[in-house]
């Protein structure tokens, strides 16, 4: 018996489970918020803007995203893909296991089970997650329609995911969801596209991957940039049309991501090709802040 349950033998059975728990729940949130913090400064700063308990589920979601991703694109200098798709495995396991019973082990994958159990996510929209995981570790270039069902999966149901914790205490969720889920695709597309675009040269010296069908960074030119860009940029536009409808204490963070995104776009649309191909182009510090900040006005 461990000495935190020799502590509380003095206390009721019940009311020591229930701390417990709670202390548990506590502990694997907290992690996950750790990682959204350590991993994206960008997502981290968005986040704030989300009213309580909002943050803290979309946090659990970024968390457990955030892990798969890092088994498939940063692998132990002794691992190979072997390893890592029994890692992404497991992982995935965990988390259908922790959906169904409600609890994990794991902290993060414990925290989204939480999250996932309590807003109605299903496996509809993890597994197409993980799935899309596992096509990095095997698929080196996409097909228009490889890339259609990559870009599903990795991000477009991480809005979906969103959107379901936006709406858990509204009146009308399912109602909303159909209606705002177009626009949730759009705005996860469109961030996904941005990345491939910024890490255009990063995914092929050092991953080995070529995202965007018919791309080949060594003939990168402006009328490709531009053409990726006309596309970014009407994912963009149809996901700025539907935040408005967004629940208020959620609208703001959303409008703070899309305008730190559409800066981003419009960053790469003065870059050249070769800058692109060679760095990755970012929004500095305090053109970040301020760009948030007229978001926030913006959006209230």
């Amino acid at each position: 018996m461990s000495a935190l349950h020799h502590e509380e033998r003095g206390r009721s059975g019940s009311t020591a489970a229930t701390e417990a728990y709670t202390l548990y729940d506590d502990v694997a949130e907290g992690a996950a918020a750790l990682v959204i913090k350590r991993y994206s400064t960008s997502f981290s700063l968005a986040s704030r803007l989300l009213n309580e308990p909002v943050r803290t589920r979309v946090c659990n979601i970024y968390a457990l995203v955030r892990v798969a991703d890092e088994i498939v694109d940063a692998p132990r200098p002794d691992g190979d893909h072997d390893q890592q798709l029994r890692m992404l495995d497991s992982l995935h396991a965990e988390v259908h296991e922790a959906m169904r019973t409600g609890h994990s082990a794991n902290l993060v994958v414990h925290a989204f089970a939480r999250t996932a159990r309590a807003c109605g996510i299903g496996t509809d929209l993890v597994d197409p997650f993980f799935q899309s995981m596992r096509t990095d570790l095997f698929r080196t270039d996409h097909d228009e329609a490889s890339f259609a069902t990559y870009i599903y999966g990795s991000a477009e149901v991480v809005g979906l995911m969103c959107l379901k914790a936006f709406l858990l205490d509204q009146p009308r969720p399912e109602a909303q969801y159909a209606e705002l889920a177009p626009g949730a695709r759009r705005l996860g597309a469109a961030f996904q596209k941005v990345n491939f675009l910024r890490d255009l040269g990063d995914d092929r010296d050092n991953l080995g991957r070529s995202y965007v069908p018919g791309l080949d960074p060594e003939h990168f030119d402006v009328a490709m940039r531009d053409r990726l860009l006309d596309d970014i940029d009407a994912d963009l536009a149809a996901a700025a049309a539907v935040i408005p409808r967004l629940p208020a204490g959620s609208r703001r963070a959303v409008a703070a991501a899309h305008a730190l995104f559409a800066e981003l776009s419009r960053r790469l649309r003065q870059a050249s090709p070769a800058r692109i191909r060679s760095e990755r182009i970012r929004v500095p510090g305090p053109a970040k802040a301020r760009v948030v900040a007229r978001a926030v006005t913006v959006g209230v």
